[in-house]
């Protein structure tokens, strides 16, 4: 049997007296995209968070490619973070920089590459992603949301990393920009042959760019299983999710006036 690329095993995380993940075992095999669900505050951006090794997991273990990285000094997490590429929320664009600026940011900073070579790498990659190289002079405040969102993608997949992030690649564009982008994404990833971890409450990009999916529920995987199977999952937290339900066992705070 092949080694995961990504295996999660026992993670728990919390912060004072809130328990944020109790337990989480997860395993990405190499060349699939896996998307976690859920609702806000479920634990998908601290689960995220703890895959990067941006927050150290209370207890629990993480390995990338068969290594363990839950304890790695500062160098060996360095080494491990160059296979990660990362779609931040709402872009993350440097406003200052230029759109290939911002594209050729990990080539210049983390590898030392030459300002005329990054260029043209961010062009290639602007070009990946629909984008024409005179779009590269512009600064991110010249774009629209979707050509935005598409900038970070180029960035994302500068470096042909062989995991990618995508953290609610679809949020504040409308439907037929975000179909776009899922589209993208799909592209992307299947022409690098890499590793894809998203989280996302948004089910049609779901189910566009997923192979499985895994529900987080109150900080554990409640369900998880291929793409295909998610509409006869058998669980009543995950039917009155995916279907937008307001009545079933997930239960939303609301304040009443």
């Amino acid at each position: 049997m092949s080694i995961p690329k990504i295996s999660l095993n026992g993670v728990t995380k919390s912060f004072g007296t809130k328990r944020v993940l109790r337990g989480i075992d997860l395993d990405v095999a190499r060349g699939e995209s896996m998307v976690v669900i859920g609702g806000s505050g479920t634990g998908k951006s601290v689960l995220l968070k703890c895959i990067l090794g941006l927050v150290r997991p209370d207890a629990g273990s993480i390995r990338i490619d068969d290594e363990e990285t839950v304890d790695l000094n500062e160098r060996g997490h360095s080494r491990v973070m160059r296979k990660f590429g990362m779609l931040f929320q709402g872009g993350a664009l440097f406003d200052s920089l230029r759109v290939w600026e911002n594209v050729a940011f990990g080539p210049i900073q983390s590898d030392g590459m030459k300002p005329a070579e990054a260029r043209e790498i961010a062009i290639a990659k602007l070009g990946n992603v629909g984008l024409a190289p005179e779009i590269g002079d512009l600064y991110p405040s010249e774009l629209s949301g979707g050509m935005q969102k598409r900038v970070a993608l180029a960035r994302a997949i500068a470096r042909e990393p062989e995991i990618i992030f995508f953290d609610e690649p679809t949020t504040g564009l409308d439907p037929i920009m975000a179909d776009v982008i899922n589209d993208l994404i799909v592209k992307c990833v299947s022409d690098l042959g890499a590793t894809a971890v998203s989280i996302t409450h948004d089910m049609a990009s779901a189910r566009k760019i997923g192979h499985r999916i895994a529900m987080l529920h109150e900080g554990r995987l409640i369900w998880q299983g291929p793409v295909g199977e998610i509409d006869r999952s058998g669980n009543a937290y995950v039917d009155q999710f995916i279907h937008g339900r307001a009545e079933g066992p997930i239960r939303m705070q609301v304040r009443k006036g």
